[in-house]
This record gives structure tokens, C-alpha cells and sequence, in this order.
């Protein structure tokens, strides 16, 4: 079966055809900065000799529509076009799929309707998600579509983890309540780190560590999660690239009152000027760590506070799961700063979680474990494929339905 997956932001477009008959990328690429004047495309495929090929070019893409005729241009001009023909179902990131959608979704009007109900809990992505729905309806005709849910993995949150203590109408009537994102990548990676274990998923208590510039932990029991650090919106939980992770809420109120800012000029501040980026100025760990070597007082106090956090997360989950068999590190800052790994776990010997240096700091590539011997908990990195992870859970609706 092959499914191409679509990831459609506000200002982009990802693409990826996966023969899942051996998780095989056949063709992808991806559009940045639509209708922000020179567009960017880049489409990667591997020849009939078998050679990795790229095409990049930029021109004026003005919407999503254009982006999509750019892209079948690509696919015409690099041979791939005859491997869309042959698809057999369309998977769909979708970021938020609210309290209705607990599992991927077979595309039709009523999902098309769910999703924009819930467009004002996700106003940056879901109408990007929508738009790329629509188009590849018309462009694909007869080819089953999924819509796949960020938020899907974490709905076996229970009550006492997924509701805030605040006034009960806010959630009965405005669904506000924890959702928790990335779950895509949560549910790949804990599937994965099964496998790896040569255990049954619900064999197992896991904490999975999304780590990139956005950043999140879960708990996961069994198989199931039950407790996520992503809240309402993913700006709560881990410190991240440019989101603040967990704050005070009352600060909003001291910085409106103190400087007049409005509630879009805090909220742009939180997700895009604070986390990793409001205390040193940048967001990208390897700079981070380049200027912290170097003695930065800023980056030293950056790397600091991310991992301080990540430890309290690791220190929580120990405790809501009792049983912890193994912690999973994953995404970019997690598969590829031993630094980072080494600070989370730092001083939690008491719970069983010892790194290894020679381990942690080899030049080795996922998966591969990072414990001390003797320590109680595997310590795994595992890399992410959120992409194969969506291919998977579209063609098992598509089999289900069938």
C-alpha cells in the first residue's frame, strides 16, 4: 500500500509517499513561505538507477492552490507522478481534532465539518489542515482520505488529568481542558521503543521526551497515555525553542497592566518570543551549546532551565506511573544532543535512571540505549517518524472501513 502524507501549514506545505509494504519513501518534499512572495520548493526522489535526486526552485506561490500545481509540476518534471497514480489513500495531519475525534477519521463532509468546528481551539493550523484537505479532495477524486489528530493519542487522558481546576462552564461550554499535541510522534516512538524491548506494548510503562523546538513528555501506561505536558494549546508544559512552557498566568495580567500590551502582543510573546529564544536569544540548541562552551552566561542559563524542566517532568511521570521500564528520548534536541540527556537525568539515580557517558556521548544512530548497567530504566533514543506514523494509522482506517 502506498499513502502520501500531507502536513499543510499556514505558510507551507510537507509531503511524503511511503510504501509501507517496507516504510520505503519513494518521493517528498516540501513548499515554504506561501504567499509571503518567493516561495520555496524543494522535491527529493530517487532515480530508475536508484540515485537520490533533488530539485529545489523558487517563484511566486500566492495561495495553498499554487503550491499544490507547483508541486504536481515537480512530480511530473521528476517521473514520480506515475507512483500518485497507484496511491491508495491520502493521510492528512490535522493538528486538533477537539473532544469529537479520538481516532484517525475517513474524510467526508462531516469530518470536513468537525474540523472547522474546532478551528477556534487551533486558528494557526486547522484552517491551514482544511485547505489542504479540500484541495487534495478535488486533485484526488475516488482515493480515500484520512485525517490523522495530533491530540488523538492523548484521549485516554483521564478526568483528573485532562481537566483544568477552573470555573466547570469553561469546560462544559468552551472546551477548555488538556488536549496535549505531538501524539503522532508520542505514539510512534512508544510503539517503537516496544518493539525494540521485544515486549508488547502493554507490557510496558514508558515516559516519551519529544524534544525539538517544540518540546513535550507523556506518560504512557500500557500502551495508552495518561498524562501529557502540552495543555489547551501547546504552549504549556517543557520549556521549548520560543514557548514559554509553564508560567504564572497571573504575569499576563502585571505585563498588560505594567505596559499596556494588548492580548495579541502577549500571546505573540510567549510562542514566539520566549522559551529558549527570551533567555539567550536563540532558539537552536546547537548554537546554544556552541556559545554555553564558550562560557555565554545567557546560553549557559538557557541549557539550564530546559533541562531543569525536563527533569521535573521525568521526576512527575515517575510518579504517576509507579513503574517506569523505559524513558525515550526523541525529535531533534533529543536524538542528537547527548548534553541535553545527560542534564535530564542528572541526579535521579534514587529512581533508577543512571546515563552511561561513553554511551550517551557514541556516535551511534537510533535506535540505541543510553543506561548506565545496573540502572533500573532503559534510557532509549529513538528517532521519530511522524510522517510513517500517519501512513500507518491512514491505511488501518482505510482497512477498517473496508
Amino acid at each position: 500500500m502506498k499513502v502520501l502524507v500531507i502536513n499543510c501549514g499556514s505558510s507551507s506545505i510537507k509531503y511524503r509517499l511511503i510504501d509501507l509494504r517496507n516504510d520505503r519513501v519513494l518521493t517528498d518534499g516540501e513548499v515554504q513561505r506561501i504567499g509571503e512572495g518567493e516561495s520555496r520548493l524543494q522535491h527529493r526522489w530517487t532515480d530508475a538507477l536508484g540515485e537520490a535526486r533533488q530539485l529545489a526552485r523558487s517563484e511566486a506561490l500566492a495561495d495553498h492552490e499554487e503550491a499544490f500545481r507547483a508541486i504536481e509540476a515537480a512530480l511530473r518534471t521528476s517521473g514520480s507522478m506515475s507512483e500518485l497514480e497507484t496511491v491508495a489513500a491520502i493521510g492528512h495531519r490535522v493538528v486538533h481534532g477537539g473532544e469529537a475525534f479520538q481516532a484517525p477519521a475517513l474524510i467526508d463532509d462531516a469530518t470536513v465539518a468537525g474540523i472547522r468546528e474546532v478551528c477556534a481551539l487551533a486558528p494557526l493550523h486547522n484552517p491551514a489542515n482544511l485547505t489542504g484537505i479540500e484541495i487534495c479532495l478535488a486533485l484526488f477524486p475516488g482515493v480515500p482520505q484520512v485525517a490523522v489528530f495530533d491530540t488523538a493519542f492523548h484521549h485516554s487522558l483521564p478526568p483528573q488529568a485532562y481537566r483544568y481546576a477552573i470555573p466547570d462552564a469553561w469546560y462544559t461550554e468552551h472546551q477548555v481542558r488538556r488536549y496535549g499535541f505531538h501524539g503522532t510522534s508520542h505514539a510512534y516512538v512508544a510503539r517503537q521503543a516496544a518493539d525494540y524491548l521485544q515486549q508488547a506494548p502493554a507490557a510496558l510503562n514508558l515516559i516519551t521526551l519529544h524534544l525539538g523546538n517544540g518540546a513535550s513528555a507523556a506518560a504512557v501506561r500500557a500502551g495508552r497515555c495518561v498524562d501529557t505536558s502540552m495543555g489547551f494549546t501547546p504552549l504549556e508544559g517543557l520549556m521549548m525553542g520560543t514557548r514559554c512552557g509553564d508560567i504564572d498566568p497571573a504575569m499576563l495580567f502585571h505585563i498588560r497592566r505594567a505596559t499596556g500590551a494588548d492580548m495579541d502582543e502577549l500571546e505573540s510573546a510567549l510562542n514566539t518570543e520566549s522559551g529558549l529564544k527570551g533567555i539567550c536569544g536563540v532558539n537552536d540548541m546547537r548554537e546554544i551549546q556552541q556559545r554555553a562552551d564558550a562560557g555565554d552566561a545567557a546560553a549557559l542559563l538557557a541549557i539550564d532551565m530546559y533541562c531543569y524542566r525536563i527533569k521535573k517532568y521525568i521526576g512527575a511521570y515517575c510518579a504517576v506511573l509507579g513503574r517506569v521500564d523505559a524513558l525515550v528520548f526523541t525529535a531533534g534536541i533529543g536524538e542528537n544532543s547527548a548534553l541535553v540527556r545527560q542534564r535530564a537525568c542528572e541526579g535521579l539515580d534514587a529512581l533508577g535512571i543512571v546515563v552511561d557517558d561513553a554511551r550517551n556521548t557514541a556516535d551511534a544512530q537510533p535506535p540505541f540505549e543510553i543506561q548506565a548497567d545496573g540502572g533500573s530504566v532503559r534510557l532509549l533514543v529513538i528517532a521519530t517518524n511522524e510522517e510513517l506514523e500517519i501512513a500507518r494509522q491512514a491505511a488501518a482506517c482505510i482497512e477498517g472501513q473496508s
